[in-house]
């Protein structure tokens, strides 16, 4: 018990450091310049592979949503058959 409490209290009396040990490059002129070209290439296609690929599992994902929601309207409007 004494050494959790011990433990709580250094952890009380540290000091929070807001500044980030590593400096990160500012690459913001770099992106503007890649999404701001005139290359045929759809804004949100231009971000590379991962773009590409969210693109199209998004897009395959509404295809069938939207096929399975049509069918499931169509199997709640027939009729069940009586007996």
């Amino acid at each position: 018990v004494y050494l959790l409490f011990q433990g709580l209290r250094q952890i009380s009396q540290r000091t929070i450091s807001t500044a980030s040990r590593r400096q990160f490059e500012n690459r913001v002129h770099e992106k503007q310049k890649l999404f701001q070209e005139d290359n045929g290439i759809p804004v949100h296609l231009k971000g590379g592979l991962m773009d590409a690929l969210l693109y199209r599992v998004t897009m395959g994902l509404t295809v069938f949503g939207t096929a399975y929601v049509v069918y499931k309207l169509l199997v709640v409007s027939m009729p069940k058959k009586q007996n």
